[in-house]
């Protein structure tokens, strides 16, 4: 077992130190940094790394006082092509690495396999027996995963930690109760969207768009330029106003951190049809509750399709 005296917090410390040497060119860190603590924490301070910040919260509630999570990419802006200097410290001292797998962040995976540490490695793809064609990777937005996830993490520290196990399954059972308006939420949507139709500029929608039950009417070569982060087509945008203005879809969900060109277009056309628009993220807000985040835009959801009729 390592030992927590000089382990916490090292993750903070590796971080800052190489930040502060970025003075060659090298990309500074971009990660956030949550912190253990070792007088509340019944075992060993574990030092976590999650790829990215939809995971966050989830790990940060399991860990508690327990685990100082470090963070890679507080939005999809922040994810990397690559892992700086300062981020691959963090790895390279990880007990634990959570990342969402199914191709979305190649780097942390990478990251945490050429790791000097060897860090325990939890992949949500593969927690939910995900293969790595899934057309929307964003495993946090399937209802039925994140609790799976959240169990796997929870076995994984327990094992790092073995004196702290009563303390995770503690963390775990409060957050298991914390998550279960949001499962009811989904559950009450699921029975009034049946027959719905919905669009989307966000290509997180997805997997809950899905779990909905609710019928996806983006045309598929917008669908296709979304997945691949490039440009519409003139026609796939024509074919998506069409489809607003001639009433196949019943709300869209925009991206509520996309401003200015097609997705403002888009709103424009949906608000002159009288199509109801809702504004979901991608990542949940930086700090923020991923319960109330997900709570929140389901409620707005409920009330859009409410008013659609």
């Amino acid at each position: 077992m390592r030992h927590a005296p000089l382990r916490a917090g090292l993750t903070a410390l590796a971080l800052l130190a190489l930040s502060a040497c970025s003075d060659d060119g090298a990309p500074d860190s971009a990660a956030t940094v949550t912190s253990g603590d070792p007088a509340a924490c019944p075992g060993e301070v574990l030092d976590v790394v999650v790829s990215v910040a939809a995971w966050s919260d989830v790990v940060r509630r399991l860990g508690g006082d327990c685990a100082t999570v470090t963070t890679i990419a507080a939005s999809p802006a922040d994810a990397p092509e690559d892992v700086v200097p300062a981020d691959r410290a963090a790895f390279d001292v990880a007990d634990l690495v959570v990342v969402n797998g199914a191709r979305y962040d190649e780097w942390a995976v990478g990251a945490a396999a050429e790791s000097d540490g060897d860090p325990v490695v939890v992949t949500a793809a593969e927690v939910a027996g995900s293969g790595a064609g899934r057309p929307d990777p964003q495993l946090w937005y399937e209802p039925e995963v994140v609790p799976e996830v959240a169990a796997a993490v929870t076995r994984e520290l327990a094992t790092l930690s073995p004196d702290a196990e009563p303390y995770f399954d503690a963390q775990h059972t409060a957050w298991t109760a914390e998550l279960q308006p949001y499962v009811a939420a989904v559950a009450a949507l699921r029975d009034g969207a049946a027959g719905r139709t919905c669009a989307a500029t966000l290509t997180a929608w997805g997997p809950m768009a899905r779990a909905l039950g609710l019928t996806q009417e983006t045309p598929s070569g917008f669908l296709r330029s979304l997945r691949s982060e490039s440009e519409p087509s003139a026609d796939d945008v024509d074919a998506f106003e069409t489809a607003l203005r001639e009433g196949a879809v019943d709300v869209l969900v925009r991206d509520g951190a996309a401003g200015g060109g097609t997705a403002d277009r888009l709103r424009d056309v949906a608000e002159d049809a009288g199509v109801p628009v809702v504004e979901f993220t991608e990542f949940p807000p930086e700090d923020g509750s991923f319960v109330e985040w997900q709570l929140t835009q389901l409620a707005a959801l409920s009330e859009a399709l409410a008013d659609g009729g």
